[in-house]
């Protein structure tokens, strides 16, 4: 009798089932493959290939830039790194927000081409006709509500949301019929802690929180940020648990003046 020794994949039941036993799900973004090896290996739940890969990669100060064939690209070069972690993949800015038969098509060149698991969309009434059409066709869908970035020119800065009683209500009732819809779990983004932990209360499917408190079922950063390789980006919600942004410029300093100096490469590092 031969005996399976691989390591199950991460899955929305498994999510579920964390919740329920008031375990904490991790998830932190990447956008290639070395880096999702390492995340993947060092014990994440969940990968998401943010549609933040438009700041981090390309330097653009919004995500609205990035697109559906970037994300594929991204999101397949993540997939490849994976073993363990269920891989999260953002729809992008107008892939999704028309029709719900465009949004469909989107969601399927995504799932087919970049071998995600799972697709993230930002929004919540205004869009759960695209969503249910998304996951009335098998694919499972994370919702995000709070700050979507997405709808940054509309919000007109990355200030928390939802501060106030009325759109307070609004993301309580957006995030109820998320839930309604199928979706199986919802980032909150920069949204006050005592809102975040209502509605985490409220709903049965996991919430993931990335400046919303310690309440949430999980926490989502982005990971360039949580490594310290953005030195300049610290907002109140984030923790940097390495300094890599110091300590790559050190070792590329080292290395230009070991070029320079004709000490590197030595006898030892030539064939």
């Amino acid at each position: 009798m031969s005996v399976n020794k691989e390591m199950k994949r991460v899955s929305t039941a498994m999510l579920q089932a964390m919740k329920d036993r008031q375990e904490k799900i991790s998830m932190l973004t990447s956008y290639d493959y070395s880096m999702a090896k390492m995340v993947d290996q060092a014990g994440v739940d969940v990968i998401l290939i943010g549609d933040s890969a438009a700041n981090v990669f390309a330097g653009y100060e919004t995500t609205l830039p990035i697109t559906l064939d970037h994300m594929i690209y991204h999101a397949a070069s993540v997939a490849r790194g994976t073993q363990r972690a269920m891989v999260l993949a953002d729809l992008p800015f107008g892939s999704y927000q028309g029709s719900a038969d465009e949004a469909y098509n989107a969601a399927v060149r995504m799932m087919k081409e970049s071998g995600a698991h799972a697709l993230k969309l930002e929004g919540g009434l205004e869009i759960i006709a695209n969503i249910k059409k998304i996951i009335a066709g098998g694919i499972p869908v994370c919702g995000h509500l709070g700050l979507t970035p997405q709808s940054i020119n509309k919000f007109g800065n990355f200030g928390v949301r939802a501060k106030e009683e009325q759109e307070a209500a609004k993301l309580i009732e957006d995030a109820l019929a998320l839930q309604d819809a199928g979706c199986f779990a919802i980032v909150l983004e920069k949204i006050p802690a005592k809102l975040a932990k209502a509605v985490t209360e409220t709903l049965t499917i996991p919430t993931i929180g990335i400046g919303a408190g310690a309440d949430c079922d999980g926490q989502v950063l982005v990971i360039n940020d949580m490594l310290g390789m953005n030195a300049d980006f610290k907002p109140k919600f984030m923790r940097h648990f390495a300094n890599l942004h110091e300590q790559i410029i050190t070792a590329v300093s080292n290395y230009v003046a070991e070029v320079k100096a004709v000490k590197y490469p030595n006898e030892d590092e030539q064939y």
